[in-house]
């Protein structure tokens, strides 16, 4: 009697077990998902930048010698052609006087030579002599003239001039920077972008930009060019230009500045979702479709990896557009597993804490 006892009772407990197990079973997942888009439309991506002047100049003079003086002080806006800096003449004046009087007397006599050359009455080699030494001396005036109009240092464009790099008095090697001018056109933007997105430029198809003290206002830019070599830290250079029918004051050289690439593809190439929603089976690539309004479940679909992306999204054929997918714990499910939707969080609900 006692073991028929026994016996109820443990069946009783296995079927309460069981009767658990199916019930705690049959409970919804709570999982986090996101509705599918092609790849085609389009997306931005955000580089800084630094605005900077569409022109700007290292000016340095071609000879050497003391600076006499610097005719343009830090900011001063100046023409093209307008006195900068100056260099003592007083050298290259005397160089240019005695070469200017030795080319006198060269002449002359080559002069002479020619005229007798006319009439037979010098040689042909003497003839020779005097055209070579009235080159060679042309040459040389030339050059002396050059050296005191090199003693002036003129703006080479309209623009402003920065601090100068050295002072009145002091020596200056011919070829070292003096004064630094920057164009007066409209500035430029540039930035450093990375290999993967140089790759894409082919796809790049709108480019704006903000500036933090400009905060009402998105500037149109337009691609000056794309540097096609990398730099040491392996990036590409891209100059853009504010476009002319910006209304309004532009941002000046120096701001830093939020470049956003748009990218547009004509072929629909798929679907981009999160890397995280892929899941693998057996050599196969599967994302877990959410079907179902009120109560959901999820179904394996299998897709194919076109392309992995930049910051963990991946662009797959296989899905469709608009579809409901899983995001978050692909691994802990199976087909046709019951699943709630995790609601999203509202400005009113920060931290989702409600």
């Amino acid at each position: 009697m006692n073991k028929r006892i026994v016996s109820a009772l443990c069946l009783a407990f296995i079927l309460v077990s069981c009767g658990g197990e199916n019930k705690r079973h049959e409970e919804a997942r709570t999982v986090k998902t996101i509705i599918t888009k092609d790849y085609t439309t389009e997306r931005t991506t955000p580089f800084p930048g630094k605005v900077v002047a569409a022109e700007e100049a290292k000016l340095a003079f071609r000879i050497a010698g003391p600076i006499a003086k610097i005719h343009a002080h830090p900011g001063k806006a100046v023409r093209k052609g307008e006195l900068l800096a100056s260099l003592e003449a007083r050298d290259y004046e005397i160089q240019l006087a005695a070469t200017e009087a030795e080319y006198k007397r060269i002449k002359a006599e080559a002069d002479r030579i020619i005229e007798l050359h006319k009439q037979k009455s010098v040689s042909d080699n003497d003839y020779d002599k005097a055209i070579y030494g009235l080159q060679q001396i042309t040459a040389k005036l030339n050059a002396h003239r050059n050296a005191l109009a090199d003693t002036r240092l003129v703006a080479p464009f309209d623009g402003y001039i920065q601090e100068p790099l050295f002072k009145a008095g002091e020596t200056v090697g011919a070829g070292m920077p003096v004064l630094v001018i920057t164009g007066a056109g409209t500035p430029e933007v540039e930035i450093n972008i990375p290999a993967s997105e140089y790759l894409e430029r082919e796809h790049f198809g709108s480019f704006t930009c903000t500036v933090n003290v400009f905060p009402d206002r998105v500037f149109p830019l337009e691609l000056i060019s794309i540097d096609p070599m990398a730099n040491l830290n392996q990036l590409y250079r891209m100059r853009l230009r504010f476009k002319r029918d910006s209304n309004g004051e532009l941002p000046t050289v120096g701001m830093s500045a939020m470049v956003n690439i748009g990218y547009c593809h004509e072929d629909n190439r798929g679907e981009i979702i999160p890397a995280t929603a892929l899941w693998e089976k057996d050599g196969k690539t599967y994302v877990w479709i959410v079907e179902g309004k009120d109560n959901c479940s999820v179904h394996a679909q299998e897709v194919i990896v076109v392309e992995m992306l930049r910051e963990g999204h991946s662009v797959c054929h296989g899905i469709g557009r608009d579809k409901q997918i899983v995001v978050a714990g692909v691994h802990a499910l199976k087909e046709g597993d019951k699943v709630r939707l995790l609601e999203e969080k509202t400005a009113t609900n920060v931290g989702g804490l409600l």
